[in-house]
């Protein structure tokens, strides 16, 4: 049985650890696919039937809050975040399909593809970064995801794409300044 909880390290580098102006991080890993995601990957995208391979790339994104509570302040940083990661999964999304690799992003708030026709079954961010990173979960109202260091302070949302590590790699580094991110090392 393939192990699908490892994170790729085919070359040097991974994660991707970023910084934004504001001091807060962004981590960013890639791996090969959630038996989740491979067990439903026709029911989530169903444009992708013909891919054989794919990687599913991860975005941690550190919150100024953690996100345990539904509250004024938590949900106004939950679309903060979501907008960050929309317009910068666009950009490596877009900048991937110009390369001519199939690539989608998940909206976390809907589980549904921005960019491919949705499937019936919608995508688990939380459950596929719990699933590939092997961080916990906290379950009240709305699943919350454990990191090591910034605990329930996160954000995850996830980029699926044909591409090769080595080049999502590429371009994710190559995008994340022009959105305030910058490489740190950790």
């Amino acid at each position: 049985m393939v192990n699908y909880s490892s994170v790729c390290t085919s070359e040097p580098g991974y994660p991707i650890n970023l910084v934004g102006k504001t001091g807060q991080a962004v981590q960013i890993s890639i791996h090969n696919p959630s038996q989740y995601i491979c067990a439903n990957c026709e029911q989530i995208l169903p444009d992708w039937t013909q891919q054989q391979f794919l990687w599913v790339v991860v975005v941690l994104q550190q919150s100024k809050y953690p996100l345990l509570e539904i509250t004024a302040d938590t949900e106004t940083e939950k679309e903060r975040l979501r907008e960050k990661f929309m317009r910068f999964g666009c950009d490596v999304a877009f900048n991937l399909r110009d390369r001519g690799y199939v690539t989608d992003l998940i909206d976390p708030r809907t589980g549904y593809p921005l960019l491919s026709h949705p499937g019936p079954v919608p995508h688990d961010d939380t459950a596929v970064a719990k699933a590939l990173l092997d961080y916990p979960v906290i379950k009240n109202k709305c699943c919350v995801l454990v990191h090591p260091q910034w605990g329930a302070a996160v954000y995850p949302s996830v980029l699926l794409s044909a591409a090769s590590p080595e080049i999502i790699a590429s371009v994710i580094k190559a995008i994340a300044p022009l959105h305030g991110w910058t490489e740190v090392d950790v």
